[in-house]
Order: C-alpha cells, then sequence, then structure tokens
C-alpha cells in the first residue's frame, strides 16, 4: 500500500509540476492599443436566462470597441418565456435553436453560425460579464498573431459564502491545469465562456461532427480536434483584460450535476494527456480518500498520510496561487477547508459519471 500511494504521489506531483512550469511558459499579453480591425460576431446560447441576460448585454454595451465591428446574435434554447430584445447600439438578434443532436447548445452554435457574416466568431455565456476591453485584447492578439482559435480566462464572481469559496477553487484549478497546459503544448481544455475562432475554421473541421452526442463540450472538443489538425494555429490569451466573470451555482446540488456533466466528456477526449491527467488526479484524490478512511480505522500510520497530505497540498497550493494571482486580486479564502472536502467531492463525481445522470437547464441527460 505504501509503495502503491509512493508512486501514486509521484507521479501526481511531476504532472503538477509541469503545469506549473507550463502556466510561466504562457507569457503574460498586454494589448498595444493597436486601433481594432477585427469583425467578431458574439454567440450567446441561452434557455431561461431572463435575469442575467440584461447584464451581460449591458457590459457588451459598455465594450470599448467599435459596434460596427461585432454583432451578437442570441441562440434561445426553449425558454419557458420569450426575451424581450432591447435597444443596443451594436447589432442584436435572436434565434430559436434547431435541434439535431444530443447537445443543446452545440445545436444552438451550429444554428447561430449560418448567420454569421463576420471572419471571427467569440462564444460566451447568459450569466457572464464581459470587461471593458474585452473584444480590444482579442483583437490586438490576433492582429500580431498567425492564428484560428483564442481561448481566454474565466472566473468566478460569487459572494462570501463557503459555496463559492469551494467553487472558486475548483474552478481556480481547472484554469491552471489549462493555461499550463497550453504552456507545454498539450493543449487539451478551454471554456466555452471565453473561446475565439475563426468561422472558416469551424467549417473546415465540421464543426462538432463526431462528438455531437455528448450533451457537453461544445469548448473542448472543438479545441481538441483543432489541435490534433492545426496544432501552431491555437494559442492562449494570457491576459487580465480579458478575463470573463461568471456566477458559481447556488447549491451543492446544481454543483454535482454541473461536475458530472464536465466529467462525464473525458472519457470521450481526443487528447491522450487530458485523458491520462484526468487518472492522475482521480488516483491521487482517491489515494487521500482511502488514506484518510485507513487513518479513521487505525489500518494505516498517521506519518505516511500526513507526508502524502503536504506533498499533495503543497504542489497544489503553487498552482492554485500562481493562477489566483492571474485571475483575481484577492487572496483564496477556505482553503483548508476546501482542499480537505476537494478528494472526497471529486472522487464521488467521477465515480458517478461513468453511469449516472445529471440535470442542466432543468433538462435531465444521461451520462
Amino acid at each position: 500500500m505504501s509503495l502503491a500511494l509512493f508512486i501514486i504521489l509521484t507521479i501526481y506531483v511531476i504532472t503538477i509540476g509541469l503545469l506549473i512550469y507550463g502556466f510561466f511558459k504562457v507569457k503574460k499579453y498586454q494589448s498595444p492599443n493597436l486601433k481594432p480591425t477585427t469583425g467578431f460576431t458574439v454567440i450567446v446560447p441561452f434557455r431561461n436566462e431572463e435575469e442575467n441576460l440584461p447584464i451581460l448585454l449591458e457590459s457588451l454595451q459598455n465594450l470599448n470597441y467599435p459596434f460596427d465591428l461585432f454583432e451578437v446574435i442570441l441562440i434561445d434554447d426553449d425558454s419557458d418565456t420569450k426575451f424581450q430584445v432591447l435597444d443596443f447600439s451594436f447589432q442584436l438578434s435572436i434565434m430559436d435553436n434547431i435541434r439535431v443532436s444530443n447537445s443543446p447548445k452545440k445545436d444552438a452554435i451550429q444554428t447561430a453560425m449560418k448567420q454569421v457574416k463576420t471572419d471571427w466568431v467569440i462564444t460566451t455565456d447568459a450569466d457572464c460579464v464581459v470587461p471593458e476591453n474585452w473584444l480590444l485584447t482579442f483583437d490586438n492578439y490576433i492582429q500580431e498573431h498567425n492564428i484560428s482559435m483564442l481561448a481566454g480566462a474565466v472566473t468566478y464572481n460569487g459572494e462570501d459564502s463557503f459555496l463559492d469559496h469551494f467553487q472558486q477553487l475548483d474552478l481556480t484549478s481547472l484554469q491552471g491545469a489549462t493555461i499550463g497546459s497550453f504552456g507545454i503544448k498539450r493543449a487539451f481544455m478551454c471554456n466555452g465562456a471565453n473561446f475565439a475562432y475563426r468561422k472558416t475554421l469551424f467549417e473546415k473541421v465540421n464543426g462538432f461532427e463526431g462528438n455531437n452526442k455528448i450533451a457537453s463540450g461544445d469548448d473542448v472538443f472543438l479545441l481538441q480536434k483543432v489541435v490534433n489538425i492545426y496544432p501552431e494555429q491555437v494559442h492562449y490569451l494570457k491576459s487580465k483584460e480579458a478575463i470573463v466573470n461568471t456566477k458559481p451555482t447556488e447549491t451543492w446540488k446544481s454543483l454535482f450535476h454541473q461536475r458530472v456533466r464536465w466529467a462525464a466528456k473525458t472519457a470521450s477526449y481526443e487528447s491522450t494527456f487530458g485523458k491520462a491527467l484526468g487518472l492522475i488526479v482521480f488516483f491521487a484524490n482517491l489515494s487521500f480518500v482511502i488514506g484518510f478512511l485507513l487513518l479513521i480505522f487505525r489500518i494505516s500510520s498517521w506519518p505516511l498520510f500526513v507526508l502524502f497530505v503536504f506533498l499533495k497540498f503543497g504542489i497544489d497550493f503553487v498552482l492554485l496561487s500562481v493562477t489566483n494571482n492571474f485571475l483575481r486580486n484577492t487572496r483564496i479564502k477556505s482553503l483548508f477547508l476546501s482542499s480537505l472536502l476537494y478528494p472526497f467531492f471529486s472522487v464521488v463525481v467521477a465515480l458517478y459519471s461513468l453511469s449516472g445522470s445529471y440535470k442542466w437547464k432543468d433538462r435531465k441527460f444521461r451520462v
């Protein structure tokens, strides 16, 4: 048992160490304030978001970007009540989603693509708020680099509760792994709330063809498909001016279903590195859970478990700390308690995602 724990821990520490190295390999980008030239279509799939959509649209209205260089397409995925489109300075249209697969969000993006006239598409979510220089920063990076796909960062704008602190810790770890994987040329993950790509690229790789049976993953599957074909065309935008804020879930139940939805797509990854990382993290967390239970029942000695915890939490803290410094101007809260709970939560989510079901936007999906 001790040998197995040592092997798992060694692999885990090396892997997270590589992600930390990769995080610093991705250089921070400072926009040189070039004159905007890129045309964007902002695609926003939504369902029952009458409370959040006006906030997102207001943030788009406040963008430091010429209104004639971007348009917004809202895709209504069978909301209970129709959203009333208000007048804005930018071009805004709303369409009903045309469902053709098991993935509502992928269908929504495919539906919008038929109306896109700009060179670039950028997706975000209805419960997000975009920063003032969001499109300007994307535009400047695109002007300076020969790319066809660009991923950006996402963070939570939550309250001062343990549930929100826990989610922030989880999202920070995912963002750190995302940036780190780009840095070591093993990109496998991104967030559809801040994700841009050329329309011609989307058409060239046949969009979501091949993975539209999976309800989620409009972002990661498209990313992995493009990375396999055009790896040099995919970059990460590590800029504070392009970080999108989103809302955390409001209950532990909804958080569980969200994380099950995210975990369920791992087995279908095209990225070998992504699959391997998922397994390494799972077994590290499982080892923590088993070690804790063995300690409680006095089957194992505490010095070995304490060493395991110290090394695992130590390497985790480094990745969390550097990522949090990039994403937010505040310190990590509830770190100790969240770190103790997270392995149990993560293991249950991973095991449940193998054969369970989850709710998403008031609809039930099978894994």
